[in-house]
């Protein structure tokens, strides 16, 4: 085993929960070693036909990867090891959000802008897939939270010019944890920790009427605006000082993903397959996390 490949232990977690090959056609490479090529490339941030050949032809990494994007695999992986530890109480639901810029390398602003998608045409602009111009060129942000103990629970796309505060609903809407007894999936942490970017009467408000705990700073703008109006300003937010020195997880959580070059740069060209590429890095972050609180 080399460097950044799957550990026995990893192997034996997530081998029942991949697909099985139903016998027909040529036999298929094994898992192991094609996923071990993947971790490579996503590692290295190299091209595809760089990835070398003790990991089998790389037509055959790139296609699984790909295969296993479109048909959700490797977000239910991730979604399992989430069950997995929130069904014996290890999940923290004090969550923390924000956000990350990675620039996006110039072979990421190739798509394609017409397609087809079961016989229809369909039109991929800049923003569908994730990128936004700045100064230095195209970005994508990475929205992103996680739980009490820095562990990645949803993230989510949009173009680096993007704001944090517009885009809050629709992370919010990417967490979902599915419950083993049934019913319906937890989607509301007991309390949601963010930076000043995210300090609006819409996200509180939001908060607010789903009993999540805000634990947001305000900006001294809306101080001073608040103070202005005197009485008709109202009360000012409570603010939880000592758990907001926990928002560091989630920063914490951003400088482990971005230790993968292929997450640090964006180098594809659809922001589904860059998406599919943190979220074998978001995997990979339980998967090590599980193995070291199994040591004695």
């Amino acid at each position: 085993m080399r460097r950044g490949e799957l550990t026995d232990k990893a192997w034996q977690r997530i081998e029942p929960l991949l697909p099985a090959t139903d016998g027909r056609g040529r036999p298929w490479r094994g898992h192991r070693q094609v996923i071990d090529g993947i971790l490579w490339r996503l590692r290295t941030g190299a091209p595809w036909r760089d990835i070398p050949e003790r990991y089998g032809p790389w037509q055959t990494c790139y296609e699984r990867f790909k295969r296993w994007d479109q048909d959700g695999t490797w977000a239910r992986l991730l979604e399992e090891m989430q069950v997995k530890d929130d069904s014996v109480g290890n999940v923290e639901w004090t969550f923390s959000i924000d956000s990350t810029i990675s620039r996006a390398h110039q072979r990421a602003a190739g798509a394609r802008k017409r397609g087809t998608t079961q016989g229809r045409s369909i039109r991929r602009s800049r923003k569908s897939q994730a990128l936004g111009r700045s100064r230095g060129g195209f970005t994508t942000k990475l929205h992103l939270i996680t739980e009490g103990r820095g562990l990645p629970m949803a993230t989510h796309l949009t173009g680096g010019n993007v704001a944090d505060c517009t885009a809050f609903e629709a992370v919010m809407a990417k967490l979902r944890v599915r419950r083993v007894t049934g019913g319906r999936p937890r989607t509301r942490p007991d309390a949601l920790l963010g930076d000043k970017g995210y300090s609006s009467k819409k996200i509180r408000t939001y908060l607010r009427q789903r009993g999540i705990k805000a634990v947001i700073p305000e900006r001294k703008d809306q101080r001073a605006n608040r103070k202005r109006k005197g009485s008709r300003g109202g009360r000012p937010h409570a603010f939880d000082r000592q758990t907001y020195k926990q928002r560091n997880l989630v920063e914490r959580c951003f400088g482990k993903l971005k230790q993968w070059r292929a997450v640090a740069t964006r180098f594809d060209k659809l922001a589904s397959r860059y998406l599919a590429g943190v979220t074998i890095g978001c995997l990979m972050l339980w998967l090590r996390h599980m193995e070291s609180s199994d040591r004695p």
